[in-house]
Protein backbone atom coordinates (compact mmCIF):
# COMPACT_ATOMS: atom_id res chain seq x y z
CA UNK A 1 0.00 0.00 0.00
CA UNK A 2 2.83 2.49 0.86
CA UNK A 3 5.12 2.17 -2.35
CA UNK A 4 1.25 2.06 -4.55
CA UNK A 5 0.30 5.39 -2.94
CA UNK A 6 4.02 6.72 -2.50
CA UNK A 7 3.14 7.50 1.17
CA UNK A 8 6.36 7.44 2.50
CA UNK A 9 6.43 8.42 6.41
CA UNK A 10 3.22 9.56 5.97
CA UNK A 11 1.19 8.30 9.40
CA UNK A 12 -1.81 5.39 8.13
CA UNK A 13 -3.74 3.37 10.20
CA UNK A 14 -3.61 -0.62 9.66
CA UNK A 15 -6.23 -1.85 7.62
CA UNK A 16 -9.11 -4.15 9.61
CA UNK A 17 -7.65 -7.45 9.78
CA UNK A 18 -9.51 -9.84 7.28
CA UNK A 19 -12.80 -12.06 8.85
CA UNK A 20 -11.74 -15.56 8.87
CA UNK A 21 -12.96 -17.93 6.05
CA UNK A 22 -15.92 -19.78 6.98
CA UNK A 23 -17.47 -17.00 8.33
CA UNK A 24 -21.10 -15.24 7.16
CA UNK A 25 -18.57 -12.06 7.34
CA UNK A 26 -15.98 -13.77 5.13
CA UNK A 27 -18.87 -15.24 2.61
CA UNK A 28 -20.65 -11.81 2.00
CA UNK A 29 -17.20 -10.04 1.58
CA UNK A 30 -16.67 -11.89 -1.58
CA UNK A 31 -19.84 -11.77 -2.92
CA UNK A 32 -19.58 -7.80 -2.28
CA UNK A 33 -16.21 -7.77 -4.09
CA UNK A 34 -17.34 -9.88 -7.11
CA UNK A 35 -20.40 -7.55 -7.45
CA UNK A 36 -18.21 -4.58 -7.29
CA UNK A 37 -15.67 -6.01 -9.82
CA UNK A 38 -18.61 -6.12 -12.34
CA UNK A 39 -18.73 -2.15 -12.21
CA UNK A 40 -22.25 -2.07 -10.93
CA UNK A 41 -22.19 0.03 -7.96
CA UNK A 42 -26.37 -0.20 -7.19
CA UNK A 43 -25.71 -3.98 -7.36
CA UNK A 44 -22.84 -3.62 -4.62
CA UNK A 45 -24.30 -2.18 -2.04
CA UNK A 46 -28.38 -4.18 -2.37
CA UNK A 47 -28.28 -6.76 0.23
CA UNK A 48 -27.90 -9.72 -1.11
CA UNK A 49 -31.48 -11.55 -0.84
CA UNK A 50 -32.06 -13.71 2.80
CA UNK A 51 -28.74 -12.38 4.15
CA UNK A 52 -28.28 -10.57 7.47
CA UNK A 53 -28.50 -7.06 7.06
CA UNK A 54 -25.97 -6.58 10.31
CA UNK A 55 -23.47 -8.45 8.83
CA UNK A 56 -23.93 -6.32 5.58
CA UNK A 57 -23.13 -3.34 6.97
CA UNK A 58 -20.28 -4.55 9.29
CA UNK A 59 -18.68 -5.92 5.94
CA UNK A 60 -18.95 -2.06 3.91
CA UNK A 61 -18.00 -0.58 7.25
CA UNK A 62 -14.47 -2.31 7.63
CA UNK A 63 -14.21 -1.98 3.64
CA UNK A 64 -14.72 1.77 3.59
CA UNK A 65 -12.87 2.64 6.62
CA UNK A 66 -9.87 0.69 4.26
CA UNK A 67 -10.73 2.78 1.11
CA UNK A 68 -10.44 6.22 3.44
CA UNK A 69 -7.54 4.68 5.17
CA UNK A 70 -5.12 4.73 1.84
CA UNK A 71 -7.14 8.07 0.12
CA UNK A 72 -6.23 9.09 3.84
CA UNK A 73 -2.51 8.38 4.17
CA UNK A 74 -1.14 10.31 0.98
CA UNK A 75 -3.93 13.50 1.16
CA UNK A 76 -2.60 14.21 5.29
CA UNK A 77 0.05 15.86 4.28
CA UNK A 78 -1.79 18.92 3.10
CA UNK A 79 -4.70 18.52 5.31
CA UNK A 80 -3.88 21.73 7.28
CA UNK A 81 -7.10 23.94 8.03
CA UNK A 82 -9.39 23.16 10.82
CA UNK A 83 -12.39 20.80 10.91
CA UNK A 84 -14.95 20.63 13.88
CA UNK A 85 -16.42 17.97 15.21
CA UNK A 86 -17.47 15.33 17.99
CA UNK A 87 -14.87 12.57 18.26
CA UNK A 88 -13.18 11.70 21.69
CA UNK A 89 -14.46 14.60 22.93
CA UNK A 90 -17.44 15.29 25.44
CA UNK A 91 -18.03 18.74 23.36
CA UNK A 92 -17.92 20.23 19.99
CA UNK A 93 -13.94 21.00 19.48
CA UNK A 94 -12.44 22.96 16.88
CA UNK A 95 -9.46 20.76 15.90
CA UNK A 96 -6.61 21.49 13.32
CA UNK A 97 -8.09 18.70 10.60
CA UNK A 98 -4.93 16.45 10.58
CA UNK A 99 -6.17 15.93 14.83
CA UNK A 100 -9.41 15.87 14.09
CA UNK A 101 -9.01 12.90 11.82
CA UNK A 102 -6.43 11.18 13.45
CA UNK A 103 -8.97 10.97 16.00
CA UNK A 104 -11.38 10.06 14.21
CA UNK A 105 -10.08 7.57 12.42
CA UNK A 106 -8.36 6.13 15.61
CA UNK A 107 -11.97 5.97 17.50
CA UNK A 108 -13.35 4.12 13.85
CA UNK A 109 -10.54 1.63 13.87
CA UNK A 110 -10.87 0.92 17.54
CA UNK A 111 -14.43 0.07 17.00
CA UNK A 112 -13.74 -2.16 14.17
CA UNK A 113 -11.23 -4.28 16.07
CA UNK A 114 -13.59 -4.77 19.06
CA UNK A 115 -15.58 -7.74 18.78
CA UNK A 116 -18.19 -6.87 20.73
CA UNK A 117 -19.15 -4.12 18.52
CA UNK A 118 -17.94 -6.10 15.29
CA UNK A 119 -18.39 -9.48 16.18
CA UNK A 120 -16.76 -11.98 13.06
CA UNK A 121 -17.30 -15.43 15.03
CA UNK A 122 -20.12 -17.66 13.63
CA UNK A 123 -22.89 -17.74 16.59
CA UNK A 124 -21.81 -14.28 18.34
CA UNK A 125 -24.49 -11.95 18.12
CA UNK A 126 -23.95 -7.71 17.29
CA UNK A 127 -24.73 -5.77 19.84
CA UNK A 128 -28.61 -4.16 19.97
CA UNK A 129 -27.29 -0.59 19.22
CA UNK A 130 -25.11 -1.83 16.57
CA UNK A 131 -27.18 0.19 13.54
CA UNK A 132 -26.57 3.35 15.80
CA UNK A 133 -22.82 2.86 15.93
CA UNK A 134 -22.99 2.30 12.25
CA UNK A 135 -24.55 5.57 11.48
CA UNK A 136 -22.42 7.57 13.64
CA UNK A 137 -19.47 6.14 11.60
CA UNK A 138 -20.67 6.35 8.32
CA UNK A 139 -22.09 9.99 9.53
CA UNK A 140 -18.22 10.92 10.63
CA UNK A 141 -16.42 8.95 7.54
CA UNK A 142 -18.30 10.85 5.25
CA UNK A 143 -16.67 14.17 7.20
CA UNK A 144 -13.25 12.92 5.87
CA UNK A 145 -15.05 12.79 2.35
CA UNK A 146 -16.52 15.56 2.11
CA UNK A 147 -13.17 17.69 3.50
CA UNK A 148 -11.03 15.71 0.41
CA UNK A 149 -13.62 17.15 -1.63
CA UNK A 150 -13.81 20.69 -0.64
CA UNK A 151 -10.57 21.57 0.20
CA UNK A 152 -7.99 19.59 -0.85
CA UNK A 153 -9.64 17.72 -4.55
CA UNK A 154 -6.94 19.88 -6.54
CA UNK A 155 -3.99 18.29 -4.62
CA UNK A 156 -5.73 14.74 -4.77
CA UNK A 157 -5.46 14.98 -8.29
CA UNK A 158 -1.46 15.87 -8.35
CA UNK A 159 -1.34 12.85 -6.58
CA UNK A 160 -2.87 10.70 -9.12
CA UNK A 161 -5.81 9.13 -6.72
CA UNK A 162 -8.85 11.06 -8.07
CA UNK A 163 -10.34 7.63 -9.67
CA UNK A 164 -10.00 6.33 -6.25
CA UNK A 165 -11.26 8.84 -4.43
CA UNK A 166 -13.87 9.19 -6.60
CA UNK A 167 -14.84 5.30 -6.85
CA UNK A 168 -14.43 5.12 -3.04
CA UNK A 169 -17.06 7.96 -2.21
CA UNK A 170 -19.74 6.96 -5.22
CA UNK A 171 -19.90 3.86 -3.48
CA UNK A 172 -19.80 5.13 -0.10
CA UNK A 173 -22.59 7.34 -1.05
CA UNK A 174 -24.77 4.49 -2.62
CA UNK A 175 -24.84 2.77 0.21
CA UNK A 176 -25.39 5.24 2.68
CA UNK A 177 -28.17 6.27 0.67
CA UNK A 178 -29.75 2.78 -0.16
CA UNK A 179 -29.81 2.17 3.66
CA UNK A 180 -30.52 5.77 4.78
CA UNK A 181 -27.47 5.69 7.31
CA UNK A 182 -26.42 9.55 7.15
CA UNK A 183 -29.33 12.04 7.45
CA UNK A 184 -29.62 14.35 4.56
CA UNK A 185 -28.79 17.84 6.07
CA UNK A 186 -25.25 15.87 6.83
CA UNK A 187 -24.52 14.99 3.56
CA UNK A 188 -25.29 18.33 2.24
CA UNK A 189 -21.55 19.83 1.94
CA UNK A 190 -21.50 17.83 -1.23
CA UNK A 191 -25.08 17.58 -2.11
CA UNK A 192 -24.18 18.48 -5.70
CA UNK A 193 -22.19 15.44 -6.09
CA UNK A 194 -24.76 13.23 -4.88
CA UNK A 195 -27.48 14.54 -7.12
CA UNK A 196 -25.07 13.96 -10.01
CA UNK A 197 -24.44 10.28 -9.13
CA UNK A 198 -28.15 9.89 -8.20
CA UNK A 199 -28.86 11.14 -11.68
CA UNK A 200 -26.32 9.18 -12.99
CA UNK A 201 -27.69 5.92 -11.76
CA UNK A 202 -30.81 6.70 -13.04
CA UNK A 203 -30.08 6.26 -16.47
CA UNK A 204 -28.14 3.33 -16.20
Amino acid sequence: MSSFFGLGKTRTFKPRKDVPEGTKQYQLRKYAEATLGSGNLRLAVTLPEGEDLNEWLAVHAVDFFNHLNMLYGPSRSFIRVPLGGRVRYKRPTKLPAPEYVDALMNWAQGLLDNDDVFPNRIGVPFPKNFRDTIRTMFRRLFRVYAHLYSNHFDHICALGIEAHLNTSYRHFFLFVHEFDLVDKKELAPLDELNDAILAEEKTR
